[in-house]
């Protein structure tokens, strides 16, 4: 029985967040694109609570 790798034999992989993990994406010649993301609110918890009440379903 052939073994089917799950994984293609060309990654391209999206990071979102740390930036850590692309670099040691690219140390391995994956091509990788960086997104620069942070959460809408900077961490500011009352904005955050008010941002999801917007986005409750009754």
């Amino acid at each position: 029985m052939e073994k089917k790798n799950a994984l293609p034999a060309e990654l391209r992989v999206i990071n979102i967040g740390l930036s850590v993990f692309a670099d040691d994406l690219r140390a391995d010649e994956v091509d990788v694109v960086q997104l620069d993301w942070r959460p809408p609110t900077g961490g500011d918890s009352r904005l955050a609570t008010l941002l999801a009440s917007l986005d409750d379903d009754d």
